[in-house]
């Protein structure tokens, strides 16, 4: 009988590392933590709430199920948009056991009146539940267990003033170099058992934009490749090419992130309005400003105005445009 289909989710969940020890890269916020992780425990008390902000895919989620793991204490998980009213969170945070571990994804997508319950549960312990409405409106005070809220987030400045002070510790994770999604890629082929030459993994770390969570996406199709068309060993050129027939070139850039720059080409190089990239793009304003924008910036590609986007030479270069072009298809 063929196996079943391999889960992307479980996958990713599988490789995940299970302590600090096998936690690769992001050495700064990984040595602060276990600092605070360390003193909270020796002082018996629940660590301060944690904020966790930076790219999706540089282990956020992997962070907070290690502050659970190191606290020694359960680990409830939600998102944002989970949680859409008031009531949502009271059942959540009334049903924690003391010391629970609340990790809640895409935090600033929580709804304002949501994220004010959570101002009391943070800092007093308690939350205000309204009862029937109008003039004979009441509400009922409900206590909540001690806890630690870790929050992530890819868009910090979303999160209001008052909410974002609440929380004892922030931490900002930044993208990993080669080396680090090297030691990454070479571990996960080891839990996958997959054969991996190192040059190979150089090859599929240089295209990763810096992010673990595609190094392990990447090495698990370009697994298929060698497994179909070759002898199942991951090398370099065959790295290379499995990844350029996936549409990933050799700086990284996928589709979408290119046809960006091609719409930029194509009106001058810019300035274009976000809204009017992600109509040309099939994209929403949110993916492309959140997924895909960071990392033509980071290799200067792309510039933000307050005009809209503006392509970089060198950024219309890689496309095959340059500046004057840009200007005469204008």
């Amino acid at each position: 009988m063929p196996r079943p289909r391999e889960d992307e989710a479980q996958l990713d969940a599988a490789l995940r590392p299970a302590t600090f020890t096998e936690f690769v890269g992001q050495k700064q916020v990984v040595a602060n933590l276990k600092v605070f992780l360390k003193a909270a425990r020796d002082r018996k008390e629940t660590v301060d709430h944690i904020l966790l902000s930076g790219q999706p895919g540089l282990g956020k989620t992997t962070l907070a199920a290690l502050v659970a793991h190191e606290m020694r204490a359960p680990l409830v998980t939600t998102s944002g948009p989970a949680l859409e009213r008031a009531g949502d969170l009271a059942g959540l945070l009334t049903r924690l056991e003391p010391g629970t571990v609340l990790f809640i994804d895409e935090i600033h997508r929580l709804p304002p009146t949501v994220e004010e319950y959570l101002y009391s549960a943070m800092e007093d312990r308690f939350i205000n539940i309204v009862l029937d409405s109008g003039p004979h409106a009441r509400t009922m005070k409900l206590d909540v267990p001690p806890f630690t809220l870790v929050g992530a987030t890819t868009r910090e400045g979303m999160l209001s003033d008052p909410f974002r002070a609440r929380f004892g510790v922030l931490l900002r994770l930044e993208p990993y170099p080669e080396a680090d999604l090297v030691l990454i890629l070479k571990r996960s082929a080891s839990l996958l058992k997959i054969s991996l030459e190192a040059a190979g993994a150089e090859s599929v770390a240089k295209r990763s934009q810096g992010t673990p969570r595609l190094a392990n996406r990447y090495l698990r199709r370009v697994r298929d490749f060698a497994q179909v068309e070759s002898d199942g060993k991951v090398t370099a050129k065959g790295a290379a090419a499995a990844l350029e027939r996936l549409g990933i070139d050799s700086l990284g850039l996928v589709p979408v992130q290119r046809q960006i720059l091609e719409v930029l080409s194509k009106h001058g190089g810019g300035p274009l309005g976000l809204k009017t990239i992600g109509a040309y793009v099939g994209e929403e304003e949110a993916t492309i400003e959140d997924v895909h924008e960071p990392y033509l910036i980071r290799l200067g590609f792309l510039k933000r105005t307050p005009r809209g986007r503006v392509a970089a030479e060198e950024g219309l270069k890689h496309v095959g445009v340059t500046v004057k072009k840009a200007n005469e298809l204008f």
